[in-house]
């Protein structure tokens, strides 16, 4: 390379240019069969790399290989080798003007920290996609972690670069910086605090990918598709995207319903009003015509015998219902639920099952089911349940009892 400069300036001197014409046009000569000698090399080195990590590819029987490939990883690699003849020949190119090669190398010695961090930058991509098709990990918040890194790497880039351009040692650049933390806390406040919880997220085990959480604040019902550094997105059922930011998950109350996926069965809890005023005891008329519904035909054998016999050895005045023991039509009525569901073959029977009378409200007395659906699926678990209560409010009449509903225009005609 020295012997073509000194060729290319005397050629130049003797065919009459001065030394400063001869010294830039040897410059730019020079200059440009570099840069077209770097390209050469880049273009080169890029198909080699790429060829030679797509062999290797082809032969591994993990596919980390194919996604180094696909995050460019090899086609940055192959910068380094332009990068390095680049910074050697430099000298030579620029040997006649001194101020313009500093300016040079250190514009090289900063790509070279950026193609750093793209090196590093593929990498860690190549190793957030391989972990996420790992069933161990696929759920856990990888994206929060790479981007830690990453916003690591940059910072130390841009340190490095800084003292690169200004000629200052590093160790002075922390220096200063440590008097700057505080503004740099304040900057980077969303940041730390989103690493904090990403950390407590994963180690507590609160969220994963593809979790169902319900978060009212920021009106989220829906699955959680990434967990990165900031934020947290969840698909709602009506496929629109909610934003959480990743700290509110620790500093905010959500629901996470993977307990109920996980489980045996979809809690059905829901309730009938029961209007107060059309609630009675049953007379032996009305117990008979209620014997003839088959689900509780034994049970009010059993009671009404049960029954009898204690009015009978207590010599209780039955002229009245309202002495002694007595069954209700709304204590029936609970019964026939009960078995109703135990029968269902949609419920869960290893589960919890029951009906139960709440307390009486300005709109009644309601009567809650409390089960568990054998069927999570959403569009499924609402068919059961509307199933359900179809058959127990149609059932209501047939046990004289009437459901509360607040009056309409109907209620007032005459």
């Amino acid at each position: 390379m020295k012997r073509i400069t000194h060729f290319l300036y005397d050629y130049l001197v003797s065919i009459g240019l001065t030394e400063n014409a001869a010294k830039y046009l040897n410059m730019f000569a020079l200059l440009l069969l570099l840069l077209l000698f770097l390209f050469v090399i880049d273009f080169v080195a890029r198909k080699l790399l790429r060829a030679i990590f797509s062999r290797l590819a082809n032969r591994s029987k993990t596919n980390f290989d194919d996604i180094l490939i696909t995050n460019k990883a090899p086609r940055n690699i192959a910068h380094i080798i332009p990068l390095l003849i680049a910074l050697e020949f430099v000298p030579i190119v620029f040997s006649d003007f001194l101020y313009v090669e500093d300016i040079v190398e250190k514009i090289l010695q900063v790509f070279g920290i950026v193609l750093t961090l793209w090196i590093v930058r593929s990498v860690l991509n190549t190793l957030k996609d391989y972990f996420k098709t790992l069933p161990s990990l696929k759920d856990k918040p990888i994206d929060s972690y790479i981007q830690v890194f990453m916003i690591f790497a940059w910072i130390a880039g841009i340190m490095g670069a800084f003292a690169i351009i200004t000629n200052t040692s590093i160790w002075k650049f922390f220096t200063a910086l440590g008097a700057a933390s505080a503004v740099i806390i304040l900057i980077f406040k969303d940041t730390i605090l989103g690493f904090v919880a990403s950390i407590q997220v994963s180690i507590n085990d609160m969220v994963r990918i593809g979790d169902w959480i319900t978060f009212e604040k920021y009106g989220a019902d829906g699955d959680v598709i990434e967990i990165n550094l900031a934020t947290v997105k969840v698909q709602n059922f009506d496929k629109t995207i909610t934003t959480i930011p990743t700290y509110a998950l620790i500093s905010d109350s959500f629901k996470n319903w993977r307990g109920m996926t996980n489980s045996q069965g979809r809690r059905i809890k829901r309730a009938v009003s029961i209007k107060i005023e059309s609630i009675k005891y049953l007379s032996n008329t009305d117990v008979e015509k209620l014997q003839k519904i088959q689900l509780i035909s034994d049970y009010l054998e059993t009671s009404q015998e049960k029954i009898n016999a204690f009015n009978e050895e207590n010599n209780v005045d039955k002229n009245i219902l309202l002495n002694g023991r007595n069954l209700t039509n709304i204590g029936v009525f609970r019964k026939y639920a009960e078995t109703y569901i135990n029968q269902h073959s949609a419920i869960n029977k290893e589960m919890m099952i029951m009906v139960r009378q709440l307390a009486p409200t300005t709109q009644g007395v309601p009567i809650e089911i409390y089960a568990f659906s054998a069927d999570k699926r959403w569009a499924n678990y609402e068919y059961i349940m509307a199933d359900i209560f179809d058959h127990i409010l149609a059932a209501v009449k047939y046990f004289d009892l009437e459901v509360f509903e607040l009056p309409n225009s109907a209620s007032f005609k005459l």
